[in-house]
């Protein structure tokens, strides 16, 4: 008796077959499914497989109105062609972006410190101090102190810039400064923290953009968006580097964070003012630099991404490691390509799919499946 066998892209609706190779959570699932045949190729490049798996884990990235390739190759041909090659393109694109964010890979994201809401002592306490993870810097320690207050819910904001325009943020650690040349060793930290990150509205041509800006932080202020704020974190009046994890990996497009710290603790004995005090500042996370960059990036969220097809991901520094960096091996590919065998046999004898063998024409070449598949 002859054994059913059946391609369910064939058989079923095509929204029924979208659905369900919409439901792939891996973006290796999705490039080895394109590996099936060529019809399978060309239906999850179709549909946007991929791309709707990376709004799915990122929602913001809906923000997206153009991929712009750096290989600067233009389509030419019929209109069909032209699309179809359009589309290839934005596979790659977002192949490749589902890999970056779904990396385990973190590192410190900081770069530089860009204002402070007030600063005590301008530059001896300068929120550049808080980029070194020393206590001491020469025989001076490493802090930043805003002013003093009367009132102790006056807040402070602390601005950052981060690595790059493109970064997914999983956890930021501040540590409070205890000032042991002070009577009884105080701690000033704040009651709580909350976390902002977004972009800059005006253009990076007024020099500031990689120095501490010490001009009164109303007007540094106006320079920024923020698309996204956390919930408020309480902290403790403890002299050690305080974590604070987000619910959820956050990606932010333009590459600044703000920290600001809620409410005064301490006290100064010798005005009776309340302050802050942070030692250090920590972020971690993921840079899409230089595969992904912003362009074009305005208030309500929409960019252009740039894409650098032949650019590889660099993992952020290591906070414990001077290099964090991970290579595909031979044994690692062939590994994938053996277990994808398995599953193309068993489809052969159970689904009936056409897949592609030795004869055929190849639709991916063992390196781009190593470029695809390190995930």
């Amino acid at each position: 008796m002859m054994e059913f066998q059946w391609d369910f892209l064939e058989s079923l609706d095509p929204d029924v077959s979208s659905k369900i190779l919409m439901s792939l959570d891996d973006p290796a699932d999705i490039v080895r499914a394109c590996s099936v045949s060529r019809a399978w190729r060309d239906f999850v490049i179709s549909n946007g497989i991929c791309k709707h798996l990376c709004l799915r884990l990122f929602p913001k990235l809906s923000g997206i109105v153009r991929i712009i390739d750096t290989s600067n190759k233009e389509d030419v041909g019929c209109s069909r062609f032209v699309e179809l090659e359009h589309l290839k393109k934005e596979h790659k694109a977002y192949v490749a972006l589902a890999r970056g964010l779904t990396s385990s890979e973190v590192g410190e994201c900081l770069s530089n410190a860009i204002s402070a809401s007030s600063t005590d002592n301008y530059p001896e306490e300068g929120l550049h101090n808080t980029l070194e993870s020393r206590e001491r810097i020469g025989r001076r320690p490493s802090y930043w102190s805003s002013s003093g207050q009367s009132n102790p819910e006056v807040p402070e904001r602390l601005t950052y810039q981060l690595i790059s325009d493109f970064c997914i943020i999983t956890e930021i650690n501040v540590q409070p400064f205890q000032a042991f040349f002070q009577s009884d060793s105080p701690i000033y930290s704040a009651k709580a923290v909350r976390f902002h990150m977004g972009h800059r509205i005006l253009p990076d041509d007024d020099g500031d953009q990689c120095d501490e800006i010490h001009e009164g932080h109303e007007c540094a202020e106006k320079k920024f968006v923020w698309t996204y704020t956390s919930q408020d974190f309480p902290m403790t009046q403890e002299n050690r580097l305080q974590n604070f994890k987000l619910p959820e990996p956050v990606l932010c497009f333009g590459g600044y964070l703000q920290i600001e710290l809620l409410g005064r603790v301490q006290r100064q004995e010798m005005d009776g003012l309340f302050y802050i005090c942070v030692a250090h500042v920590q972020v971690l996370g993921r840079s899409l630099d230089p595969v992904f960059g912003v362009k074009s990036l305005d208030p309500s969220g929409r960019f252009t991404l740039v894409h650098n097809p032949q650019a590889k991901f660099s993992a952020p520094r290591s906070s414990n490691e001077e290099s964090d960096e991970i290579s595909v091996t031979p044994e690692m590919v062939q590994r994938h390509v053996r277990g994808w065998e398995q599953i193309l046999n068993m489809l052969r004898g159970t689904l009936g799919v056409e897949v592609y063998d030795s004869e055929d024409e190849i639709l991916y070449s063992e390196d781009e499946m190593a470029e695809e598949l390190e995930l």
